[in-house]
């Protein structure tokens, strides 16, 4: 899969940093404040281009921390962005699951912390960076939750509807990332043709 682009013309600048208001006093707060700034940096640049050094700025704090707490900027992913992951794809009811994850591709700027996870995830799959383990554990995850979802009794023709679902996303939310202004800024416009496509490919599949 094409990586994201690190910059460049239309790419969305970096997560702004968040005002200094002095060290977090203890590891529990200096641990969240890293794992808050680096999961913002994910999503809004991605995996490539989020340096431990910004994640650090963002947070406040010496950049030390970040190797202290986490080992790596890897292991601050992981724990950030996969662990957060698989905590909401466990919480979210497999009925709303395909509208919860459209809302935040569509919404990634105001979905919260869902969304802020979620284009994380969708951005980091895209990346040849991110360590092949971590990547097969995030398309995993939300390929078998996709694939749960579709009406067949063939669990591999689940598995490919599945990964075509995400790999729409994918897309969607790397046109969205790069042509700001380009035909899929309409959330709802996009939201509706979605909805409607994917009810035919998670539907059983007809006979010719």
């Amino acid at each position: 899969m094409t990586p994201y682009p690190a910059g460049g013309a239309g790419v969305r600048s970096a997560a702004p940093p968040v005002p200094a208001t002095g060290r977090p006093r203890d590891s529990a707060a200096t641990r969240k404040a890293l794992a808050d700034a680096g999961r913002a940096l994910f999503a809004t640049v991605g995996y490539d281009a989020t340096t431990v050094r910004a994640i650090a700025d963002r947070a406040g704090v010496n950049q030390s921390l970040l190797f202290r707490y986490f080992g790596s900027k890897e292991g601050l992913f992981s724990a950030a962005v996969l662990d957060k992951a698989t905590e909401l794809l466990a919480e979210v009811p497999r009925e709303a699951l395909l509208e919860r994850t459209l809302a935040a591709v569509l919404d990634d700027e105001h979905g919260g912390r869902n969304a802020e996870t979620l284009m994380a995830v969708l951005r980091a799959a895209g990346s040849s960076r991110v360590a092949e383990d971590i990547r097969i554990r995030l398309c995993a995850a939300y390929s078998t939750a996709f694939a749960s979802l579709v009406d067949t009794d063939d669990p591999a023709d689940a598995e490919v509807r599945a990964d075509l679902l995400l790999a729409w996303l994918l897309g969607i939310a790397l046109n969205r990332s790069v042509l700001r202004a380009g035909p899929l800024h309409d959330p709802q416009v996009v939201r509706d043709h979605v909805l409607r496509a994917a009810t035919t490919l998670l539907g059983p599949r007809r006979s010719p």
